[in-house]
Order: C-alpha cells, then sequence, then structure tokens
C-alpha cells in the first residue's frame, strides 16, 4: 500500500511474510482471550526486521531504508492493521524517536538501544488534549527534589501496552515549565491497573504514580520544551495510526469485495447489483483517499517540511472520521453475517475504533488543524 521504493518494497514483503506466518486469524482468536498478547521472542524479530529503528538517525543507531523513516514506518503501520497484530508498534517507535532525538547520552547508550535491539519496549503517557484551544490538560505532576531529583505524582488513564513496556514516557507540570520523563515501570511507587478494551490483541491499563522518585536523568529534553517536542510525537502518532487504519480498512475492503462476487441473490452474484456497486465505488474511493492523504503527511514530516504538522492533522483528521465508516459499510454488505463474532471483519472494526479515538478523534484533529492555519494566517497578517 505504502510502499514505493525497492527497498520499502522488500521491508513490505519481509513483513507481510512474517506477520502471515506469526499472526494468522486463528492465532489472533487465541490471543483474544488471554491477558498478555506480547511475545518478546516475536518483538526481537521484528526488531531485527527494522520495525523499531525507522525513525532513529543511524548516529543513534536506527536508520531508514529509504531515506524518509515516517514513510518506512507507515509501510509496517500499514500491515500491522491488515493482520490486526498485536505489538508495541506506536508506544516504542514514539519512545525512541523522543529519545534519539532529545535524550541524553546515557539515554540513548542505555534505553532507546535496548528498544531498537528488541530488548524492551516503550509505551506513551499521552495526556494532552489534541486540539485544545490555548492549552492542555496534564493529569502527571513533578515536584524538585534534592540533587536535581524528581517526585512525579499523578496518573495517566489509558495506556498502549503499559503492561509489557519497560519505560513508560509522560509529561509532567513542573516549576520550570512541562518537561518529559522517562520512566522506568518496576520503579517504587508505579502501579498499573488492566483496562477492557475493544481491540482484541492489544492491551491497555491505567498507569498510577505515587510519589515516583527520579533521578535528574529520568528527564528528557530540556525543561519547559515539553510542549512542543509533544506536538512533534502527536505528528508521528498520525503517521502510524492513518497507516495501520488503512491497512485495516483494506484488508475488509478486500474481503467484502471477494464476498460480493461469491455470494449469489437471486440468480446473480450480489456485487453485479448496481445499488452494490455504487457503495463498494464510495467505500474504494475513501479507501484510497485516506490512503493519499496519509502517504502525503509521511512524506511531509519525513522530510522535515514546514506544512508536516498540518498535513499530520490533516491526515488523521480525515482518517480516523472515514475508517470506522468504510468498514462499518463492508460489515453491512455482509448482511446478517457481518455483525458474527465467527466473521473475520469484527477484528478489523476494532482495530480502527480504537485507533480513532485513542489519541484524539477526528474532530480534535480537525481543530488541531484549524489552530495551525490560523496561526499561519495571524502570522502572515
Amino acid at each position: 500500500m505504502f510502499a514505493t521504493t525497492p527497498d520499502q518494497e522488500l521491508l513490505e514483503r519481509t513483513t507481510a511474510r512474517f506477520l502471515e506466518d506469526r499472526y494468522p486469524v486463528s492465532r489472533l482468536r487465541e490471543l483474544a482471550d488471554r491477558t498478555s498478547t506480547f511475545d518478546p521472542a516475536v518483538w526481537r524479530e521484528g526488531a531485527a526486521l527494522g520495525w523499531t529503528s525507522l525513525l532513529v538517525a543511524e548516529g543513534a543507531g536506527g536508520g531508514s531504508v529509504s531515506g524518509n523513516g515516517v514513510a518506512d514506518l507507515q509501510v509496517v503501520a500499514s500491515l500491522f492493521g491488515l493482520h490486526a497484530a498485536p505489538g508495541p508498534l506506536l508506544g516504542t517507535n514514539v519512545v525512541a524517536a523522543a529519545l534519539a532525538r532529545w535524550g541524553t547520552p546515557e539515554q540513548q547508550a542505555g534505553p532507546l538501544a535496548a528498544l531498537l535491539a528488541g530488548e524492551a519496549a516503550g509505551a506513551w503517557g499521552h495526556a494532552t488534549t489534541v486540539g485544545a484551544p490555548g492549552g492542555r490538560r496534564r493529569v502527571v505532576t513533578a515536584t524538585p527534589a534534592a540533587d536535581g531529583a524528581v517526585v512525579l505524582s499523578g496518573s495517566v488513564a489509558t495506556v498502549e501496552g503499559a503492561a509489557e513496556a519497560t519505560h513508560l514516557l509522560v509529561t509532567a507540570d513542573a516549576p520550570g515549565g512541562p518537561s518529559q520523563h522517562l520512566v522506568p515501570l518496576d520503579a517504587a511507587g508505579v502501579s498499573l491497573t488492566a483496562l477492557r478494551g475493544v481491540d482484541l490483541t492489544r492491551r491497555y491499563a491505567r498507569v498510577d504514580l505515587h510519589d515516583v522518585a527520579l533521578p535528574a536523568g529520568s528527564r528528557v529534553g530540556a525543561p519547559g520544551e515539553a510542549d512542543e517536542h509533544d506536538e512533534q510525537l502527536v505528528d508521528l502518532l498520525a503517521a502510524v495510526l492513518t497507516a495501520e487504519m488503512v491497512g485495516a480498512v483494506q484488508r475488509a475492503f478486500t474481503t467484502t469485495l471477494e464476498w460480493t462476487v461469491d455470494r449469489y441473490s437471486f440468480g446473480r452474484p450480489l456485487g453485479s447489483y448496481q445499488a452494490i456497486k455504487h457503495r463498494l465505488a464510495d467505500a474504494r474511493t475513501q479507501l484510497e483517499a485516506s490512503e493519499a492523504v496519509a502517504a502525503r503527511a509521511a512524506e511531509a514530516l519525513g522530510a522535515g517540511a514546514p506544512d508536516g504538522r498540518a498535513w499530520a492533522s490533516a491526515a488523521m483528521a480525515h482518517v480516523a472520521a472515514r475508517a470506522p465508516e468504510i468498514v462499518q459499510e463492508c460489515v453491512q454488505l455482509h448482511g446478517g453475517i457481518g455483525v458474527t463474532y465467527e466473521l473475520d471483519l469484527h477484528l478489523y472494526l476494532r482495530r480502527v475504533v480504537v485507533d480513532s479515538q485513542l489519541y484524539g478523534s477526528a474532530t480534535d484533529f480537525a481543530r488541531r488543524l484549524g489552530r495551525l492555519v490560523a496561526d499561519d494566517e495571524g502570522r502572515a497578517a
């Protein structure tokens, strides 16, 4: 879907074969009843394929395959959506990107190296309000202690993959301004509460921080710079999630198209009826538009274009609105069988529903885009 260069096509083929082998639908259904869906051995193999290093510069131990790591990561993310695969793809890549960009040499030699090798997984405690006018909502505070140490208190309501991660990246309000901190999830005072989720193959938890004492080296980046850093990570999040949603929609649409050819109604294939053709054509058009805007956002972000943030916001606003609608249409086109647990469609519907809401809704990202446009117009005036 997103592969455009020979190296990206190779990445796509190897990742597709790997996920097909490790996560057939029968395996996904087995995982649905398990407390944890994380397999450390599988994740290490995925890291060897490059899943964890695409947003990290070569100097920090990473490297892209095409020169645009964001576009490369979209290739992987789309296949995760296509296979409804588990794994801390987003959290690990967001944390790795943060450490590569703003981390200390010690953080890069320690936690970042472990993330790149697949020996560790990351989680992002995103607690800001995307698109909120004039501010953000945070629920973690940082209190200075002796020798530059800090004490974190608060909670993050929903964190993907917290139980399988080794480190949590969280932004906290502090006297010197909002700052990001890397919290070892086995630190004293950290507690997790498992949450029930819609997605059958991913797990979520609330993370509570009860006076968690951290050394000065836990801070990622300079004090007071977390607002801009969070915005950059939201841009990357948008690129990953839009690609993953496109992959899930592609699987749902392909399955439905095959169904309308094979299913006969009144002696004719279901897809031969004009009304069905129109509905399929509309779904295909929205799918292609979603893929196009997601790819454009990755191209802009990976190239460092000035309008990259606007494209990321536009992509998320569009795809988060359309992806659930398209898969719901696929469910409807299957008729009564479409709403059964035995049909695989719900696996992909679950993935797009969660992806489209967990870090902000389509409306939130549309507001973010509007704020960016208004700011640009204000500077030009």
